[in-house]
């Protein structure tokens, strides 16, 4: 009876299971064993051939240094007769080259009509150059059968190389007696795999029918049904486990009107879990907290469990936790950083019980930075536009006044506010060109005409064209690759890019100044850089220079009839065509502004 017991026991059916783990980590161990005995055996037979190489090395040097009478016999002819004395069954060939890369030597009758002619050996011209020995594994074109090449410099005792000793051996051997040792293996593993497997199926079988049973009863648990009963196989931990699931059946089902208060509440949570959701209890802690909420608060679940609400909403310096109750407006909550605004619209719904007393409180966070953040920005795009169009319009309205008081009639004035009007009037003009452009890019209407160009041509074009009509003494500097680059643009936008850019650094150089244009390759991009020599930007300013209607000297930059659009257009065509723009600069010593474009070093044939 207590053997019947003892086999019955889980202990037992674990055990079973090791003992195949066992057995499955032997065959680990035999593919680790093979492949150790395959090391060995090559290094093995690496270090056979080494020691058979010095003396080789050994013999081939004193034949080449030996002093020689008319009557001896020539160097490739003594040598003929040393290497016949080291043939052997694992050697193929051995091959004597100098330093001058002629074949003076070889053991091998059919490599006799070779000896004279230049070595092409790329092993043999690595060890002369280098004077170390080196040695490979690669394959023979003739038999399609894997050789060990080895090659060994023959230096003299004075440090002097005579040349270089080439060896070919048959290492394919140990590749054989490999391949009948994994024959061998593998036909085990074969049969240790099957034994496992059917043991396995066995065991498992044991051990899976009364779980798959307990699985169908929690499934039916699922589902409302607590009538059925595990049925018990014996009297083993499997069994044990059954009688106590059965037992948590009736407890379960005893539980169940316990609990409808409790689906009441995760109901309600459910039902707003779209943003961050908090639940507390009667005493205003928190019991329960969504994965939106701890994003959007940034905080961990264990900081916040069983704290009050209040602490975590940072609120307990303004409202109690009975004011949350009965709190009937959404308030907003501020969770931003320096580096990130984070604003949060939060409204409060309490829980309560059929009877009317209050259980908790659900709170529930909205994110509202992004349309706050779009707010602000249509306000500042308003306020921006209509402050750049009123102060044309307010000067076009006092000279446009002055002239209809008379001054029309004034020979010397009359001209001179008609040209300010005309002045604000193109300026107003650029302006709204500007903007409509810049809201075809936003709505993504623009279309590129595209077509491959050597940039270096085209920069240069544009360069030409600015250093011939500049008015001021500024020097141009240029640093072009040799190199032909080709880039796929638009070549409308990208010359309003480089206009643009190359305007402001013409604008803010000081006469005798300098602007300087670079091209090169960074990072597998094409980087273009334009530095002036102007005032520069402060460095807080820096980041906002790509800003719509951003200025750093707004009074200097409208006077030069800036619309303050430039760079911002600039920075919108530079992203559509695949790349990035950027800027540094020092203060009081100049502005460079990088920006970078895919290229490719030929025009596909294409280009003429």
């Amino acid at each position: 009876m207590q053997k019947v017991t003892f086999f019955k026991s889980i202990h037992v059916k674990i055990v079973l299971i090791y003992i195949l783990l066992i057995l499955l980590a032997m065959q680990i161990i035999g593919l680790y064993f093979v492949q150790q005995l395959e090391q060995s055996l090559i290094t093995s037979f690496e270090e056979s051939l080494n020691d058979r190489i010095e003396i080789i090395e050994f013999s081939v040097r004193e034949e080449m240094i030996r002093n020689r009478t008319d009557d001896d016999l020539t160097v490739e002819q003594s040598l003929r007769s040393v290497l016949n004395g080291f043939k052997s069954d694992d050697i193929s060939e051995i091959r004597v080259v100098n330093s001058q890369y002629r074949i003076i030597g070889s053991s091998a009758i059919e490599k006799q009509p070779l000896i004279g002619q230049r070595s092409a050996d790329e092993l043999v011209r690595e060890t002369i150059l280098s004077g170390e020995p080196k040695q490979q594994i690669k394959i023979n074109r003739d038999t399609e059968r894997r050789v060990w090449v080895a090659t060994q410099p023959i230096m003299t005792v004075g440090g002097e190389l005579l040349g270089t000793l080439y060896i070919e051996a048959k290492v394919e051997n140990v590749y054989d007696q490999m391949d009948e040792i994994n024959s061998i293996l593998a036909g085990g593993t074969a049969l240790s795999l099957l034994i496992t497997a059917i043991l396995g199926i066995l065991v498992a079988q044991t051990i899976s029918k009364p779980i798959s049973d307990m699985r169908k009863h929690a499934q039916a648990m699922a589902k409302g049904n607590f009538s059925r009963k595990v049925r018990v196989y014996g009297d083993d931990e499997i069994g044990q486990l059954a009688k106590a699931f059965n037992h948590l059946t009736n407890r379960l089902q005893e539980s169940q009107q316990s609990t409808e208060s409790e689906r009441r509440k995760l109901a309600s949570i459910l039902a707003n879990m779209t943003d961050g959701v908090l639940s507390t209890d009667r005493r205003g802690r928190i019991i329960l907290i969504n994965d939106p909420a701890l994003r959007l608060l940034n905080v961990s679940r264990e900081t916040v469990m069983n704290r009050p609400i209040t602490t975590v909403l940072g609120l307990e310096s303004e409202y109690t936790f009975e004011d949350l109750i009965h709190m009937k407006d959404a308030i907003t909550l501020d969770f931003g950083t320096y580096e990130q605004s984070a604003l949060l619209r939060t409204n409060f719904s309490v829980i309560q019980k059929e009877t009317g007393f209050v259980n908790g409180l659900i709170a529930v966070l909205h994110d509202n930075t992004e349309q706050e953040k779009i707010d602000m920005e249509r306000r500042e795009f308003v306020a921006n536009v209509s402050h750049e169009l009123r102060t044309p319009l307010t000067t076009m309205r006092s000279y446009l006044e002055a002239l209809a008081e008379g001054a029309w009639q004034d020979n010397d004035l009359a001209p001179r506010f008609l040209n300010v009007t005309q002045t604000e009037t193109e300026r107003m003009i650029r302006l709204v060109n500007d903007l409509l452009k810049l809201s075809k890019m936003d709505s993504g209407e623009t279309e590129l005409n595209k077509e491959m160009v050597d940039f270096k041509v085209f920069f240069n074009r544009i360069i030409d064209r600015f250093e011939m009509s500049k008015s001021q003494n500024v020097t141009f500097e240029r640093d072009m690759p040799k190199t032909p680059y080709f880039v796929e643009i638009d070549t409308d936008k990208m010359t309003q890019v480089f206009d643009n850019i190359i305007s402001n650094a013409l604008k803010y150089s000081p006469d005798g100044g300098k602007v300087s244009f670079q091209v090169k390759e960074v990072d597998g991009l094409l980087q273009t850089k334009i530095s002036d020599q102007g005032m520069g930007i402060p460095k807080e300013n820096l980041d906002k220079i790509f800003d719509r209607f951003y200025r750093v000297d707004r009074a200097r930059s409208r006077e030069m009839g800036g619309t303050g659009l430039g760079l911002a257009i600039s920075k919108e065509v530079i992203n559509v065509h695949g790349g990035t723009i950027w800027a540094e600069s020092d203060y009081g010593k100049g502005t460079t502004i990088f920006f970078t474009l895919p290229f490719e070093t030929d025009d596909g044939g294409e280009w003429e």
